[in-house]
């Protein structure tokens, strides 16, 4: 795919409480090219980085995340025992607050990382039920924009009414010290970097562009990107609980979140409260794995999205009778057209609608069924020489605003993924060789998949994790939710999930987009609540539609 970086994200991942497609694209996680299995930091458990960047999908012959020990070592002491000082912060009914953690837990004298949190109070009489984090998803989603503009205005009422919702923003993102690289302006030509080179030429300018970004992350946040990994932000999660006078974390991730929340409980497992991971990763696969078997889920997710298409007046893929096939011979047709000449938006920086920026556009769009008309219009509108409206989806993807800034969602998503994972590829010859499987997967996004998980080769910190199992043995039940036609996290990704862990209760969504709690089931979003308010979690084999 020609997006420049992990399609986990909050899009927008992947973004508060606007219409229902964008606040969507917020509440379901991102992810792209280096994706974000585990990263586990010297001395944290018994993972181990591993130099290979060959696949190996075989789960079981991946190490156990192991557990940390229950009792907090003394040098952490004061992480644990502090008291947050809650303060007003312009978000009506939100009260703010500056956590502070380690840089590196294994040096806790070495200096510290000031994380934000947010927290809006539970709203009912009742007793309350403890804390509720929440995360989006990324790595790189502001928790705490989450929080304030969606999750604690959203939620059910009577989740609300008997949790304190609780945000905090991961180390490296948004309000906790962000990882900072490229510019803005320097953003919106990496954005635009041709991801389907035709010739070397184009080939060593993709090449250029994962060099550059990655050699600026360095420059620019040198101090953090050996601090940002998921095993770290995990430790953290212990350490805000633990300040909120909670003696159980209770969760819900989305996404990337899953996996988070997943480390988590393989770190504590007997603090675990009531967790719903929705929209699972699968710990146990590699870099290139994850990229291989999302490009087959945004393939599923195309597919569903044209079946419903060329049933429509205004699908601008064809007419009643057109194949899936012959819609995505059409999409890729016009990706062709707009690789040799880009067509206007009518953007004040003078940005064109090339093939980039429009397969960006049109993978925003796979995260929500609920955007699929807005999808079928911008085609239309690009077909005809306005690229505005696919730009605008593009731009959703990526967090770039009416005023060309970026949030840094980006760069603390390459910064995550490229610690938590050894790279995909290492250089342009393993991307030729491996571009069939990826093409076979995905013929409408898989050549630009390939070449996006080239971006942690050039990475200037070594990866510190490797791919592995969470059993999380001891754990109280944890809630593992999978769309059956996720684009981004493919529901085998939840089954396996779910498997791994010794207490996790699969339950199914057969439906399309990213994620399930909160899109419109009913069934799902009864399930979940009856769970976070009871602790009782789905039945074996509960499916939803």
């Amino acid at each position: 795919m020609q997006t420049r970086s992990s399609p986990f994200r909050p899009r927008g991942g992947r973004p508060a409480a606007r219409p229902r497609t964008t606040a969507r694209l917020m509440a379901a996680a991102l992810t792209t090219g280096a994706l974000l299995v585990s990263a586990c930091s010297p001395g944290s458990s018994s993972i181990r980085p591993s130099s290979a960047a060959s696949p190996r999908t075989d789960a079981a012959a991946a190490p156990v995340l192991a557990p940390l020990p229950r009792a907090i070592p003394a040098a952490l002491t004061p992480y644990y025992t502090q008291r947050l000082r809650w303060r007003d912060c312009g978000a009506p009914g939100f009260r703010c607050a500056t956590m502070k953690a380690p840089l590196d837990y294994d040096r806790p004298g070495a200096g510290d990382v000031r994380l934000a949190v947010t927290r809006r109070a539970a709203t009912g009489s009742a007793k309350p039920l403890g804390s509720l984090l929440v995360n989006p998803g990324g790595p790189g989603g502001s928790a705490v924009g989450y929080l304030q503009q969606y999750a604690g205005l959203g939620y059910p009422a009577e989740v609300r009414a008997r949790y304190d919702m609780v945000a905090m923003d991961p180390r490296g993102v948004a309000r906790s010290e962000p990882v900072e690289c490229l510019g803005d302006r320097q953003m919106d030509t990496y954005t635009q970097t041709d991801m389907t080179p035709d010739d070397r030429a184009e080939e060593d300018a993709a090449v250029s562009a994962d060099e550059k970004f990655s050699q600026a992350c360095g420059a620019h946040s040198a101090r953090l990107l050996r601090h940002v990994s998921t095993v770290e932000v995990a430790r953290d999660m212990d350490v805000l609980r633990a300040a909120l006078g909670d003696a159980k974390l209770n969760y819900v991730g989305a996404s990337y979140g899953t996996f988070l929340g997943a480390t988590y409980a393989g770190l504590f497992p007997s603090r675990v409260g009531r967790v719903v991971l929705d929209g699972a990763l699968d710990p146990s696969l590699d870099s290139r794995t994850v990229n291989l078997e999302q490009a087959q889920g945004f393939e599923t997710a195309f597919q569903a999205f044209t079946e419903d298409c060329v049933r429509r007046t205004d699908c601008p893929l064809g007419g009643r009778g057109t194949t899936p096939k012959q819609a995505a011979d059409h999409l890729r047709s016009f990706f062709r057209k707009l690789d040799g000449h880009p067509v206007p938006t009518g953007d004040r920086d003078g940005r064109k609608l090339g093939e980039a920026l429009a397969t960006t556009g049109v993978i925003a769009a796979m995260y929500d069924e609920g955007a699929w008309g807005q999808l079928r219009a911008a085609l239309t509108s690009a077909t005809k020489g306005d690229g505005a409206a696919l730009l605008a989806l593009s731009d959703s993807y990526y967090e770039r605003d009416a005023n060309g800034h970026y949030s840094n969602l980006m760069m603390a998503n390459n910064a995550v993924n490229c610690l938590d994972l050894p790279p995909a590829f290492t250089g342009p010859r393993q991307v030729d060789q491996a571009r069939a499987a990826f093409e076979k997967a995905s013929p409408v996004f898989g050549e630009g998949l390939a070449w996006s998980s080239l971006n942690c080769a050039y990475w200037p910190v070594r990866a510190t994790g490797e791919p592995h199992r969470i059993t999380a043995r001891g754990a109280a039940p944890i809630v593992v939710v999978g769309t059956v036609r996720d684009p981004a996290t493919p529901y085998r990704w939840a089954q396996s999930l779910a498997h791994q862990l010794a207490s996790g209760h699969l339950l199914t969504y057969a439906g399309d987009g990213h994620t399930a709690f909160l899109r419109g089931s009913s069934c799902v979003d009864s399930a979940i609540e009856t769970y976070l308010l009871h602790g009782t979690p789905p039945p074996p084999g509960k499916r939803c539609s």
